[in-house]
């Protein structure tokens, strides 16, 4: 692999005030003294025209093969600095981490700026031609796992879309539950009334195109390989089948809640107390009656969140057992003019457009409405008396029925059916209430999986629409993962991202830690515990390079030498000076951009502190700790994205590893003799901006109470 650039251009921009709050000319003594930089110049507005024009000009006269560019934030002016140049460009962020976040003109903030510039340069030199990994004869063609609507949909799409799609169905024949449906909750306007399935009109449509080919009664066997060359086995008539696809689409949908357990609504024992999936049953057949003694039924009950929201049985609201209540209380009443319907709720959640529909079943004065709390069921020969407390009336109430309908709700289909060769498990991981789901605030439908996608049901409760919606997303995913591996690139959230680890083999002690610890299971191993690397898995997180004990993985331009040589390129001042130095290791995701914003915010906070953004927070190797100790600073600091049920490391996990990581950390501070406080972790928001200044600077006064590092000035 090529080395780093040989010739340098240094740019130093000095508009948007980074000119009136530094020393521009020692700026370029440090690109032309310290490191010969081929071309130091600086100009007002190098985001402007000319400016622009100006470094084009230089690439292509004077033979650079590498600039630097000091102005604002790598995030900003990303398509300007882009230049098309085909040569590597490194910025370094003079603007926001500089100039508005600290004071002008002052000596701290001018060795802020010359450290910034240093570790740009060095970066530049030390980084790799980055060659990316094309898997040979990439597959183009979509698997999609379930054939219920969300199933149905993507296909539909991804063959509009003019991709060969091969939609695979266990059962005998496609539409799911949504064929089992005798009305839809209404999905046009006026959204008023309960409309014909719309899964029919959808099977229709399917069976019109020619690209998409439907495998009915099949298994998947084992999935192997990676994003543009998936090997599928199935099972299908007894017969084994095997094809490559280069990504996936899981849809395997919902089961319904189990009610056993819910012992104060009599499930099971009364034999009139049934669930929502039994009355569309009855409705299918045109037919609600009495399951005791068959006879037609005249007043019903509906029970909503039956068990739903109840940490006890299924803690999560499934968002269409209300409007499936209301739809179904609908069917009752136009069964039977002189029926009578009770919904007893928590909270009605009908989103959106079905608010129509909700409003219109409350003219309806036979539909009786409230706020209450089912305390018990009774059976007075064949009828119930249901007991409420808590209603909105303020009394205990006793309403006698033929019928009482648990809205219960639904739990995601197991994803051990998809039975994937990989090491970390067969099938999809799961996040909270066994959904998967890679990122769920930023990045939905992605899984941990590279190139398997969620959609529906399976990945959250969701209604039909919400199904069709999350179909189309989740298949546009499939197809920007095939196309991104057949030209080397990487999706999110480092979309775009040409280089993959690169491992020296020779020198693994197959500790296996790589394989354990990588979140999108790009690792593989052998039977001995060498890795095997799977390039076109990898979302190029670096914590497998975070983890490697014997520093063997690498990134083109994400190395151990390159962050090893911006740390030493760092100027320390001696303890007599009383400028103490922390470095900062930054996530990109939150992180990063969180001082930005607070530079935006002309929020001030110590200078004294040194920034080298990494793409995880989990991609830290201690070998950084240690040679930032060794060459004098005084403290380390860590900066990642929040962990936990409320927020979310973008790479899955990066953050908690930091956690497990720390006994080793604490292992070298004992082996240096330094103190444990010299280390901190933190996590934030990238909304948290506001608390920069305090967490930089309560930092700062915990090292200046412990005193200098010992080792500066050795």
């Amino acid at each position: 692999m090529s080395t780093g650039p040989k010739k340098l251009g240094v740019y130093i921009c000095t508009g948007c005030g980074i000119g009136e709050s530094l020393e521009t000319k020692k700026l370029l003594d440090v690109a032309a003294h310290e490191y010969h930089a081929d071309v130091h110049i600086s100009h007002p507005f190098l985001c402007s025209a000319e400016g622009l024009d100006l470094i084009r000009s230089d690439i292509q006269n004077k033979g650079l093969d590498g600039i630097i560019i000091a102005a604002c934030s790598p995030r900003a002016k990303t398509y300007e600095f882009s230049l098309n140049s085909g040569i590597h460009t490194e910025r370094v962020n003079l603007r926001e981490q500089v100039v508005w976040c600290h004071a002008p003109n002052d000596e701290d903030t001018q060795m802020l700026a010359e450290d910034n510039l240093r570790m740009g340069i060095v970066k530049a030199q030390t980084i790799q031609e980055i060659i990316p990994y094309i898997t040979e004869d990439p597959e183009s063609d979509i698997l999609v796992v379930g054939g219920g609507i969300t199933g149905i949909t993507a296909a539909i799409e991804g063959a509009r879309a003019g991709y060969n799609i091969i939609l695979v169905e266990k059962e005998k024949a496609i539409g799911g539950w949504a064929k089992k449906l005798y009305k839809q909750v209404p999905y046009k306007h006026p959204y008023q009334s309960p409309q014909s399935p719309i899964i029919h009109e959808r099977i229709a449509t399917l069976e019109n195109f020619s690209n998409i080919n439907i495998l009915t009664s099949s298994e998947i066997k084992e999935i192997s390989g990676q994003p543009g060359a998936f090997e599928v086995t199935l099972t299908r008539q007894g017969k084994e089948e095997t094809f490559r696809v280069g990504s996936i689409v899981m849809a395997t949908g919902w089961k319904p809640f189990n009610p056993s357990g819910l012992t104060a609504f009599g499930y099971g024992k009364l034999k009139n107390v049934i669930t929502n999936v039994e009355m569309e049953e009855m409705a299918v057949r045109e037919n609600i009656l009495r399951p005791s003694d068959k006879k037609p039924v005249k007043d019903v009950l509906f029970v909503q969140c039956a068990g739903s929201r109840d940490e006890n049985h299924l803690p999560y609201c499934s968002s269409f057992c209300c409007a499936t209540s209301l739809k179904q209380a609908k069917y009752v009443r136009d069964f039977n003019p002189d029926s009578r319907v009770y919904v007893i709720y928590k909270d009605i959640r009908v989103p959106g457009l079905s608010e129509n529909f909700y409003m219109e079943v409350q003219k309806d004065e036979q539909i009786f409405l409230t706020k209450g709390e089912v305390t018990g069921i009774q059976e007075d020969q064949n009828e119930l008396i249901v007991e409420i407390m808590n209603s909105l009336i303020g009394e205990q109430i006793f309403i006698k029925v033929d019928l009482v309908v648990l809205a219960t709700g639904m739990i995601p289909a197991e994803t051990e059916d998809l039975n994937l060769s990989y090491r970390l498990g067969k099938g999809l991981p799961l996040l909270k209430y066994n959904f998967p789901d890679s990122h769920f605030i930023c990045f939905p439908y992605e899984t941990r999986r590279t190139g398997i996608y969620a959609a529906g049901a399976l990945r959250a409760p969701s209604d039909i629409i919400s199904c069709i919606e999350d179909a189309t997303g989740a298949v546009l995913k499939a197809i920007q993962c095939l196309e991104c591996v057949k030209r080397g690139e990487s999706v999110h959230p480092r979309s775009g991202d040409r280089s993959f680890p690169d491992l020296y083999l020779q020198r693994c002690t197959d500790c296996k830690r790589c394989t354990e610890e990588c979140p999108f299971g790009a690792y593989d191993e052998t039977e001995k515990g060498t890795p095997l690397p799977n390039p076109n898995r990898c979302r190029r997180c670096g914590i497998c390079l975070g983890s490697c004990p014997e520093r063997i993985i690498n990134f083109s331009d994400f190395s151990i030498n390159s962050i090893s040589s911006m740390i030493k390129s760092i100027e320390i001042p001696d303890e007599f000076e009383e400028k103490p130095r922390i470095l900062a290791f930054v996530c990109e995701n939150d992180a990063y951009p969180a001082f930005d914003m607070a530079g935006l915010n002309r929020l001030k906070y110590s200078p004294y502190v040194r920034i080298i953004p990494v793409r995880c927070i989990g991609s830290i190797n201690n070998v950084w700790i240690s040679d930032a100790l060794s060459q004098g600073f005084d403290g380390i600091l860590q900066i990642g994205c929040k962990p936990g049920d409320d927020y979310q490391c973008h790479f899955i996990n990066g953050s908690e590893l930091i956690s497990t990581r720390a006994e080793n950390i604490q292992e070298t501070l004992k082996t240096m003799m330094l103190e444990p406080e010299r280390i901190r972790t933190e996590f934030i928001e990238i909304n948290e901006y506001y608390k920069i200044p305090e967490l930089i600077n309560d930092y700062i006064e915990t090292i200046e109470d412990i005193g200098p590092n010992p080792f500066k000035g050795m």
